[in-house]
């Protein structure tokens, strides 16, 4: 790509959150790009916390206007590793573990797989809960996602 083609990156910061787990749960995500900036919330009453990790990622692509550069920060292992490495092991599988199980939220992988094909996506774990910035505030946008979740509500593109 020349300089006059470059795109800017859209950083993505997304988590998700549980109460219990299963239980009432959020998931958040921060994107910016250049000065601009849009924070998304949304919950579920009933869900698990790697649910709301993969929905948080989701959400955050569906939000992408255009195909775009990204960075995905995310400080889940089980995001990050999952759709950079064990995902091609699992469609070459048939959506089945090494053990032959049926994959976990193979629906969400699915879904995932299919929006970060339309970008191109660098996956970048950060530490959870170590004073990024980034990560700190999906974090707070996921647990107000949590309280959605209890009201059983998708506060999703809420104004702050």
């Amino acid at each position: 790509m020349n300089p006059e083609q470059e795109q800017e990156v859209v950083d993505i910061f997304a988590d998700g959150a549980c109460k219990g787990n299963p239980g009432a749960g959020g998931w958040g995500a921060l994107l910016r790009c250049g000065n601009s900036s849009k924070e998304i919330y949304g919950g579920q009453a009933n869900t698990t916390n790697n649910r709301m990790e993969l929905t948080a990622v989701i959400r955050a692509l569906e939000a992408l206007k255009r195909a775009s550069c990204v960075r995905v920060h995310t400080d889940s292992q089980y995001v990050q590793k999952g759709i950079s490495v064990w995902i091609h092991d699992w469609k070459r599988r048939g959506w089945k573990t090494a053990d032959k199980k049926p994959v976990k939220n193979a629906e969400l992988w699915r879904e995932l797989d299919e929006l970060a094909a339309q970008h191109q996506i660098d996956w970048i774990w950060v530490k959870g809960h170590a004073g990024h910035p980034g990560n700190e505030r999906a974090d707070a946008l996921a647990n107000l996602g949590v309280i959605a979740g209890r009201n059983a509500t998708d506060a999703s593109d809420m104004p702050l």
